[in-house]
């Protein structure tokens, strides 16, 4: 089914949260060896340093349940648009490496924030034919903002002294142009209903955004969130057995996606391809075939989501990341650098189609209206706790092990998420939502 004109633009809008996301997060790559430099930093501050904004998206997406539902999606996309820029602004300007991460936590705040409220927010005003689709925008939008990161770091690389500051500046731009379209968005129909009880606003945007085609179809749609949402408990508590199979689902797939070392590949691109011999400006064009291919495979993954559906995917990526992360550890182990860039490209189209594509949508899917947001913001949460260890370990983990051991390892894991996808996750594909809580025992 096609999507109607708002849904799209409203969904395309929502989405951008993420190039912010992708470009915020990974513009550091570029900036890193030099701010290492600069301030004579050690390798755990630096890795402290580095990781600093994984710490406030971690402090984000912990609390992004509380404003999404306190002040509703719109709001809350609103207000990430606008921390965006003043980190922006902040890390350019920058005089020290404490302010430096400072800025860098403040920006990470409002990427934590976007991984629960964008997905969320979609999801909410999709059809369930066009969910993943839609829902997965906010994927391709971080692997395009990753994409645009690395080419801005190696158009600006050449600026001398002072290129880090205008790679992390830059930024600043889109922020402030995402925050003003934000102002337009609706507000999402199921948060009206559920939240503030707002029946006729509700009605007004489910026509809007297709959801329903007339006031009798909006009124039937209505009825039925409001009988998924009436068979909960008002009071009941998150963690309770009743949502202990939808929150084992995100817990996991969250902790899986780390694992498979995405977050350092990304993150350390141009060290990792100059460990193999390359110098710095051919790492940051090998940096650039990264996000190319990231880009691609998503495009791919979002074709592949509403169609194959999300465990299938998820079982594709798991058999691509064990492959190319076990050859990866043997190249580094036999000093085999040449195929080491290809591994790598291979890893990430492995990432894009499968967890990269499905891990938002399926997170925000799988809980009931009334604990959505919360649920949203455990998987995240979860996500970008082990992105900030990881990303915080990494510096020392390659100078104490070979990088045979730390790929090895994350190949391993790559097994143990293969034989979760295939025992125990199951298939949202098509599922309007309140259907899936039934199926779930969630109400």
């Amino acid at each position: 089914m096609p999507a109607n004109k708002t849904l799209l633009i409203s969904a395309v809008t929502a989405a951008l949260g993420g190039l912010l996301f992708g470009f915020d997060t990974v513009v550091i790559s570029g900036a890193e060896q030099r701010i290492e430099s600069l301030w004579g930093l050690s390798s755990q501050l630096h890795g402290l340093a580095m990781s600093a904004a994984l710490w406030g998206t971690v402090l984000g997406s912990l609390m992004g349940a509380y404003p999404s539902d306190r002040f509703g999606r719109k709001r809350t996309l609103l207000a990430i648009g606008l921390l965006y820029f003043v980190s922006a602004v902040w890390s350019a300007l920058a005089g020290d490496v404490y302010s430096f991460m400072a800025a860098r936590f403040l920006g990470g705040v409002g990427v934590g924030v976007s991984t629960v409220a964008a997905p969320l927010y979609i999801t909410e005003i999709s059809p369930p034919a066009l969910r993943g689709r839609l829902t997965g925008m906010f994927q391709f939008n971080i692997v395009f903002g990753i994409l645009l990161a690395y080419l801005s770091n190696y158009l600006l690389s050449g600026l001398g002294e002072t290129a880090w500051r205008w790679m992390l500046g830059v930024e600043a731009l889109p922020a402030l142009a995402y925050s003003v379209a934000c102002l337009f968005l609706p507000e999402s129909p199921r948060w009206l209903l559920t939240v503030r009880g707002d029946r006729d606003s509700a009605a007004e945007v489910a026509r809007r955004v297709g959801l329903a085609e007339s006031e009798a179809d909006a009124d039937a749609l209505l009825d039925q969130i409001d009988a998924a949402s009436r068979a909960e408990s008002p009071n009941q508590r998150f963690f309770t057995r009743g949502l202990s199979r939808p929150i084992s689902l995100a817990f996991l797939i969250a902790v899986f996606n780390q694992l498979s070392g995405i977050n350092a590949v990304l993150y350390f691109a141009p060290r990792i391809f100059e460990m193999t011999g390359l110098g710095p400006q051919s790492a940051f064009q090998q940096s650039i075939f990264v996000g190319v291919t990231n880009l691609v495979f998503t495009l791919a993954g979002l074709w592949l989501i509403d169609r194959l559906g999300r465990r299938t995917l998820l079982v594709i990526g798991s058999l691509g990341y064990i492959l190319s992360l076990g050859l990866c550890s043997w190249a580094f182990a036999t000093e085999s650098y040449p195929i080491v860039p290809y591994c790598l490209f291979a890893f990430i189209a492995a990432h894009a189609i499968g967890q990269g594509a499905v891990i938002w949508v399926f997170i925000s899917e799988v809980f009931p209206n009334r604990h959505r947001a919360a649920g949203a913001a455990l998987g995240s949460g979860t996500h970008w706790v082990l992105a900030a260890v990881i990303t915080l370990v990494f510096p020392t983990a390659v100078t104490k092990f070979p990088p045979s051991v730390v790929f090895g390892f994350f190949a391993t894991m790559m097994v143990v998420q293969l034989v979760w996808v295939a025992t125990r996750v199951p298939e949202t594909k098509g599922v309007p939502l309140e259907e899936l809580q039934r199926r779930l025992g969630t109400e």
